[in-house]
């Protein structure tokens, strides 16, 4: 059996300069009166982890990320997922959809009460950027890369409320 290069066969304390570190996060979002929010919680190299809160809306149009393979996974309100040919599903709290890299999508809210998604990344192609999306009509772009925080321009926060 081969050994991966960067790992060590002894244990590593995770505490001092050397070994590889674990990240701790907590599922905690503010919630939302209006606009979306996408929170990093932890990010490594080949995997990610974001909380994404929507008042109302969703990702409205149809596209892929041909690069990664991805999942989203409700933790409260309701969503309806929707494929390239019409498909829909909806989803409730504690259900969830995985992405193959290359699956065309959109998302919209369909509950009253905010959307909060945990949407979690992973590279499917070695030496690509994996936030790359792809449009229906052909074009290619990164809107943002897997560590950034999001806030849109219309956002107005719950005073005091957070999914937890």
């Amino acid at each position: 059996m081969s050994e991966t290069p960067h790992m060590k066969s002894d244990p590593v304390p995770w505490e001092g300069e050397t070994g590889i570190k674990p990240t701790f996060f907590t599922l905690r979002a503010q919630m939302l009166d209006a606009g979306n929010t996408e929170t990093p919680l932890a990010v490594g190299e080949n995997l990610w982890l974001k909380i994404k809160v929507y008042a109302k809306g969703g990702e409205n149009k149809l596209h892929a990320h041909p690069y990664q393979d991805h999942s989203f996974i409700v933790l409260a309100g309701r969503a309806c997922f929707h494929g390239p040919r019409g498909e829909e599903k909806e989803l409730a709290r504690n259900d969830g959809i995985l992405l193959p890299a290359g699956s065309f999508y959109w998302f919209e809210t369909t509950s009253e009460e905010p959307l909060v998604l945990l949407r979690v990344g992973a590279v499917a192609a070695a030496g690509k950027h994996p936030d790359t999306r792809i449009m229906p009509d052909g074009q290619w772009a990164v809107r943002r890369g897997r560590g950034e925080t999001f806030v849109s321009e219309n956002v107005e926060y719950r005073d005091g409320e957070f999914y937890q």
